[in-house]
């Protein structure tokens, strides 16, 4: 079976370079998921049935799989993806008003991406950097010893 993309688009090219590679490999579907997953920021509906199609997969074992898996998204994330440290020593230290304030600034709740496509916002349960509680990641970048203020100010310095 031959995927049928559309050859004008870089990704779907990729995509379909891909699927021929794994089509015929058992236990394929991670890989494919997680490359998918690189080329398009996030796997939509539309990806899942590619997908299913070109590997002959049951889109419902593709979606538990999908769902399974945290590494998997199923909605456009933000070019800067912020992770506020929710530990007890972050927590202690000020987290909650830190999170508040980014919430604010970015006008979405945690687990939220802007509709700009500017950020996401996701709580994690430790970022291992208690000395500087409280902290948060801003892609690979780590911020500690943070107050609103300065969270605030960090993160309007990404486009």
């Amino acid at each position: 079976m031959t995927c049928k993309c559309n050859e004008n688009n870089e990704r779907q090219v990729r995509l379909e370079e891909i699927l021929v590679k794994y089509q015929n490999e058992p236990g394929a579907l991670i890989p494919v998921l997680q490359q998918a997953q690189d080329i398009y920021g996030y796997l939509s509906p539309e990806l899942l049935k590619e997908i299913s199609s070109c590997l002959n997969i049951p889109l419902s074992r593709i979606y538990g799989v999908a769902t399974f898996y945290a590494q998997f998204h199923l909605e456009p994330r933000g070019r800067n993806i912020i992770r506020v440290c929710q530990g007890t020593a972050c927590h202690v230290r000020g987290a909650s008003r830190v999170m508040d304030a980014i919430k604010r600034y970015t006008g979405v709740d945690t687990g939220e991406t802007t509709k700009d496509l500017r950020f996401t916002i996701e709580p994690v349960a430790c970022l291992g950097a208690c000395g500087l509680a409280p902290v948060m990641m801003v892609n690979e970048d780590t911020e500690g010893q943070l107050t609103p203020e300065k969270a605030v100010k960090k993160i309007s310095s990404y486009k």
